[in-house]
């Protein structure tokens, strides 16, 4: 038995040797080149993404601390293997089997790769790297192999090899570079995208944390070490399309398309933007915001109803900043379409009528008050008028009945993201009355969401409840138009059809009161979030749709305070986020036929809930007369909290006022 299976042995190991020596070694590495991104027609090219920063140091310009960081990331027996990792390869070649992506290589064998090989995920690729990680070693010293290395490695930032890093990340040369500095360089080696600290501070660091333990392990570092000052990513890319490009470039790393191969492979890359409703996009902001106070910061996303990609998206005014489209702020009124979807799932109609009067005590507030917006009074009233005049009571209620934790599950279910960072979404925060459960002031937007989260619920009801994973790339083929990945429909049904068309019904009723048709039929709705206990905004809302474009506004500022605009007056969703998203819906249409909305489907039961309709005000048939129009407040009602009723009682209780509740942001 010993002697058949030492007879396999040799008989492999002449195999492996007959293959190695099958692969040629290149004479020169694989030349980089840039990748070109372009819009969804395939043809108009959005963007240049490519590695321009690149020389060459030799191995004794990197101070030993450096190298050593980098030996503790990625190989921290480098200098004691012939190579290559036989663990390492089965693990690969177990992974690659399950379809899963598994890395684990040595130095020598990333070398091989990055210089002379693509980064599509195969046995033949793993097999032809192991090859010519054996000949580098036959051919090169150690020192030789790890100096290639060091230059060789995409650090992220357009930075090409360890000298471009060095200044891209810290603005030194690489003699200069501290252990600290060397560790976070050599953190981003794994994921050049997600752990530079601009990107993602706390995984950056996190990642930085491991490496400098295990560079302790092996006994290289000695002391304590902090977290260096690392520099802001350059305005190379400045602009809102450095912003699209970060978003391209999350994404394909998620399918296994890497940030190195993205900026020295070559690729075409076809997004799904829309020329026509980027450039729209860009220019209605920069219109809307001439003159306005500086401080002032916008979020506008636009998702293609059919698919889930994004057309257009803008979330600031240069790479490197906040992502605002991408950060939380709360929904306000724009969160009670939400609550409508849940209603009409529980069988509840446009057309119920509820207690809309004002200021009502809930449970769920704990003693404190509920206004409507300058205290509007409907006794009776429909989800329909609730929906118009913006009122907060009857969605109160509706939440209240239905369960917060049933709005909260539909909400995730039409495209709002279960957790942001690491925190879960839609529930009371630390300090808050109930941390980790949902209240009913769900229903009035006091949970924060991202804009293009939001675009994503209401493209869904555009999109007559079916939902769509938004997504920013359509294809991406590589050398000799090899296919490296498509984005494959994933449709869902969120919501019955019907009530998706009840809820645009209610919506459509929203933009034609407000004056807000972009020319065309639409539905939308604005929201308004209180300034502390002021008559100021902090942050204003405009989400609405077409058949064929779902958009929405965000105007704010990067620290929560109050919002004006250059006149002095306070800006609500109705004002600027209304006029801006008006025209953009407008101008990134223009030319397109007009589509009809969906009629209503009349989903669920129009009888009284809370309240009893009073029959001697109805006309015959039943239908409630009309209430005064002077109660009625024409402009976006905003939310509750805009009275003062608990302070003037002396009863402060900031931590249930939605207005009170400060954004909570997330780099993009």
């Amino acid at each position: 038995m010993a002697a058949a299976i030492a007879v396999l042995i040799a008989g492999a190991g002449v195999t492996v040797a007959v293959y190695v020596n099958s692969v040629d070694l290149p004479a020169d590495p694989v030349k980089v080149q840039a990748s070109t991104l372009y819009y969804r027609d395939g043809r108009t090219i959005l963007a240049r993404v490519g590695t321009q920063n690149h020389s060459d140091v030799p191995l004794s310009a990197v101070p030993e601390h450096v190298r050593q960081a980098v030996l503790a990331a990625e190989d921290r027996d480098f200098y004691d293997h012939p190579g290559f990792s036989v663990r390492g390869i089965l693990r690969a070649v177990v992974a690659n089997i399950s379809g899963k992506r598994e890395g684990a290589s040595t130095i020598t064998q990333q070398y091989a790769r990055n210089a002379y090989l693509t980064q599509d995920v195969s046995l033949d690729r793993k097999a032809k790297e192991f090859a010519l990680a054996v000949k580098l070693e036959r051919k090169l010293g150690k020192d030789q192999i790890l100096e290639r290395y060091l230059n060789t490695i995409y650090y992220g930032r357009n930075a090409y090899g360890i000298a471009a890093a060095a200044y891209a990340y810290f603005g030194v040369t690489t003699d200069r570079l501290t252990a600290a500095q060397g560790a976070v360089l050599a953190a981003t080696i794994k994921d050049p995208f997600g752990y530079d600290p601009a990107n993602d501070a706390l995984a950056a660091q996190e990642r930085w944390t491991w490496i400098i333990g295990a560079a302790r392990e092996k006994g290289w570092l000695g002391g304590a070490l902090a977290y260096p000052d690392v520099s802001r990513p350059s305005a190379a890319d400045a602009g809102p399309s450095g912003i699209v490009i970060d978003r391209v470039e999350q994404e394909l790393a998620a399918h296994d398309v890497t940030s190195r191969a993205l900026h020295t492979q070559g690729l075409s890359v076809v997004t799904t933007l829309d020329a026509k409703a980027q450039q729209a996009g860009l220019t209605q902001v920069a219109e809307h915001l001439a003159g306005q106070p500086k401080d002032l910061r916008v979020a506008l996303v636009a998702v293609d109803p059919p698919s889930g990609g994004v057309l257009a998206y803008y979330g600031g005014k240069q790479r490197g900043d906040f992502d605002d489209a991408s950060a939380a702020h709360p929904a306000a009124s724009t969160f009670k379409p939400i609550v409508l979807a849940a209603a009409l799932e529980a069988g509840i109609s446009t057309q119920s009528l509820w207690d809309g009067s004002s200021p009502r005590l809930f449970p769920g507030r704990l003693g404190v008050p509920l206004r409507n917006h300058n205290d509007q009074q409907c006794p009776a009233c429909t989800l329909t008028e609730s929906m118009v005049d913006s009122l907060n009571t009857p969605f109160y209620a509706v939440t209240e009945k239905l369960g917060a934790d049933r709005v909260r599950e539909k909400a995730f279910d039409l495209g709002i993201s279960p957790e942001y960072g690491n925190a879960r979404a839609l529930v009371d925060a630390k300090g808050d009355p109930r941390p980790g459960q949902t209240r009913p002031d769900i229903a009035i937007g006091r949970y924060a969401v991202t804009p293009a989260d939001l675009a994503t619920v209401y493209a869904t009801f555009a999109g007559a409840g079916v939902r769509h994973d938004r997504h920013f790339v359509d294809s991406v083929t590589g050398a000799g138009r090899r296919r490296l990945w498509k984005a494959e429909a994933r449709p869902r049904r969120a919501l019955d059809r019907a009530a998706a068309a009840d809820i645009t019904s209610v919506l459509a009723a929203v933009v034609d009161k407000h004056a807000m048709t972009p020319d065309r039929p639409a539905a939308g709705k604005t929201g308004t979030q209180q300034w502390g206990n002021t008559s100021d905004s902090q942050d204003a809302w405009m989400a609405g749709y077409t058949p064929e474009l779902a958009s929405v506004v965000w105007i704010g500022k990067a620290n929560p305070g109050p919002i004006r605009d250059k006149r002095g007056k306070v800006i609500d969703g109705d004002t600027l986020p209304a006029q801006l998203w008006t025209d953009f819906t407008r101008e990134a249409l223009r030319g397109r036929p007009v589509t009809p909305l969906p009629e209503p489907g009349n989903v669920g039961k129009a009888g009284a809930f809370d309240v009893k309709p009073p029959a001697p005000e109805s006309e015959p048939g039943g239908k409630p007369v009309p209430r005064d129009p002077a109660t009625r407040d024409p402009g976006d009602p905003g939310e509750d909290a805009r009275r003062k009723d608990a302070a003037a009682k002396g009863k402060e209780a900031p931590e249930l006022d939605t207005s009170e509740e400060p954004s909570t942001r997330r780099k993009g």
